[in-house]
């Protein structure tokens, strides 16, 4: 057993990626330097100087410009708008996921790109795909009028307009992770009578938790934060069909600065949170990682 031990270390000490990743003090101590700037540049700085402006006329009057009406109103369709969208995404990412990752079928290669489709394309150009197809003027706006049906210049727009937006994260999440856990262990499942439900609850999902909080943690980020599709699809009726992003415009745009501060403050607090979300999901991925080597190197061992 120690010869063994022995022969391992001898063999990770002459391992040639090890000597790849060695650099002297000084580039590792330059490169720091260098993330620490731009984090500090593009990161710590802005935050800042959105929370001093908040903050520049006291407490009072921040918390005032977040009491106000349409601040509220503004908050609230956000929420709901990411309440919506976000379980709506979740259900086509496993399903968009689970068949790429586990079944060959003509068109998969399609479906693969028609998912990245909004990656490529602007929000404002989704925005705008929108208010073609839903418009007064638009290919279906006369039905809907007819039917005193509103879409775009409403809430459901604004809705529809981010789960467009949104919809890749979980699948982009969800289908490497998939396709790298194979198909053996539902295959296994299936073979001993569990059926498709009771096969995705019991073997997928567990085995993609982690990827799919991450999808759903990246997806409720861009759904809260999203503006140019939305500002395309929502009219920007004040207290009706501005969400969070909107009003800070507003706000910035009628001077405002204080409100519009206030606002983006808590927009920046949802980033951080989520940002704290983000990197404890990828903490305890690697620590399950790290678990599952142990668990297979002590089965090794006592073999």
């Amino acid at each position: 057993m120690h010869s063994g031990k022995s022969l391992a270390s001898s063999t990770a000490s002459n391992d040639p990626r090890r000597a790849v990743i060695s650099e002297p003090p000084l580039v590792r101590y330059a490169l720091l330097a260098v993330a620490l700037g731009f984090l500090g540049l593009f990161l710590v700085m802005p935050l800042a100087a959105v929370f001093t402006e908040a903050l520049s006329k006291g407490f009072r009057a921040y918390f005032g410009a977040m009491a106000h009406v349409d601040a509220l109103a503004a908050i609230r369709l956000t929420l709901m708008t990411a309440a919506i969208a976000v379980p709506l995404n979740l259900v086509f990412g496993i399903a968009a996921a689970w068949a790429i990752a586990k079944f060959e079928f003509r068109g998969k290669d399609l479906l693969v790109t028609l998912i990245d489709v909004p990656f490529s394309v602007s929000p404002v150009i989704s925005g705008l795909i929108f208010v073609l197809l839903f418009g007064l003027q638009g290919w279906l706006g006369p039905w809907l009028d007819d039917h005193d049906i509103r879409i775009i210049f409403a809430v459901p727009g604004i809705v529809l307009a981010t789960i467009f937006i949104t919809f890749p994260f979980v699948a982009r999440e969800l289908i490497p992770l998939m396709q790298a856990q194979g198909t053996e262990e539902e295959e296994a499942a299936v073979v001993m009578g569990a059926s498709f439900w009771r096969t995705l609850w019991n073997v997928t999902l567990p085995n993609a938790k982690w990827g799919l909080v991450y999808g759903l943690i990246l997806c409720n980020a861009r759904a809260m934060g999203e503006f140019g599709a939305v500002s395309v699809v929502s009219g920007h009726v004040r207290g009706l069909t501005n969400t969070m992003p909107l009003h800070v415009e507003i706000l910035y745009n009628e001077y405002d600065f204080v409100g519009a501060f206030a606002i983006a403050s808590l927009l920046a607090l949802l980033a951080l949170v989520t940002l704290a979300a983000k990197s404890f999901v990828e903490w305890r991925a690697r620590a399950a990682i790290r678990e599952a080597i142990a668990m297979a190197e002590a089965e090794g061992g006592v073999a």
